[in-house]
């Protein structure tokens, strides 16, 4: 049987030492090593640590992963293979059987700046002011909304300096023009496939934002909780910001405990816009 559930403060002590201990390890520690170094049953253990990062303990150390991965690719000159083995990784296979998974492109792609990734875009206007969209390989990889489309085009260009940036044809304009109606008429769907970029957890809470139904919203507590990961809150909020797909990943559903709207990405008026505009259909 469980033991009592003890004070908040020493679980955020034996949780933030096992994230530190998972960062620190050459290869990821099982289940059993965390627990016993927590002092606490694996039961115990994987359940405050979901409780605390809304990760699992084997996600958590995907995610760092990936983020010494991003890090040591960004080094100047550095091999991919080299780049493989500081993040972590110790055969080849499974880092090549992950690494576009977690990156978006191929490894050698994201080292030298998105070199060779052929990005269509297209800016238009809508009722929120400049649109840009986006679109990789796999799916639509950027939404954004502004006041300066040539803002945010430079932005897109920021993500990827030595991308192949391609105006969007005919063809991709009717893609904006899909996405622009999907702001003005929300319950019409977007039937666009998405290139999700994020770490596992971020993605966690993109999947469960996508199912909010239109006219709803949700607290961060809430949506924490609904991800299984109560205490996660401030995690909730940071991946709600990290949102790069304005409205087909719609953030702008979160609000606060007591209903006010909280920042957004794109300008809480766009944000209050978009809730009446979907309260109102």
């Amino acid at each position: 049987m469980d033991a009592p559930i003890e004070p908040s403060h020493r679980d955020a002590d034996r949780i933030a030492a096992a994230c530190r201990q998972i960062e620190q390890a050459a290869t990821p520690p099982s289940l059993g090593v965390l627990a016993m170094a927590a002092g606490l049953s694996p039961h115990q253990f994987h359940r405050r640590f979901k409780e605390m990062t809304g990760l699992t303990p084997k996600a958590y150390a995907q995610a760092h992963r990936g983020k010494r991965l991003r890090g040591a690719l960004a080094k100047p000159e550095v091999k991919v293979v080299d780049a493989a083995f500081d993040a972590g990784f110790n055969a080849s296979s499974r880092f090549y059987d992950s690494a576009e998974a977690l990156l978006g492109m191929q490894p050698a792609q994201y080292r030298d700046g998105g070199a060779q990734a052929r990005i269509v875009f297209a800016v238009g206007q809508c009722s929120l002011g400049a649109l840009l969209v986006a679109r990789s390989a796999r799916g639509l990889c950027a939404i954004d909304l502004g006041d300066d489309p040539d803002v945010l085009l430079r932005e897109m260009q920021d993500r990827f300096p030595r991308a192949e940036l391609i105006g969007g044809d005919v063809d991709f304009e009717q893609q904006l023009a899909q996405v622009a109606g999907f702001i003005e008429a929300p319950r019409l769907g977007l039937d666009l496939p998405l290139d999700i970029r994020g770490t596992a957890f971020q993605q966690r809470v993109w999947e469960a934002l996508r199912r909010i139904p239109v006219g709803r919203t949700v607290s961060y507590a809430e949506l924490a909780d609904l991800l299984g990961a109560p205490r996660a809150v401030r995690a909730v909020a940071g991946a709600c910001a990290a949102d790069t797909l304005a409205v087909a990943i719609p953030c702008h559903r979160v609000v606060r405990s007591d209903g006010a709207l909280s920042g957004y990405r794109w300008g809480v008026a766009r944000k209050r816009a978009l809730l009446a505009r979907e309260s109102a259909d």
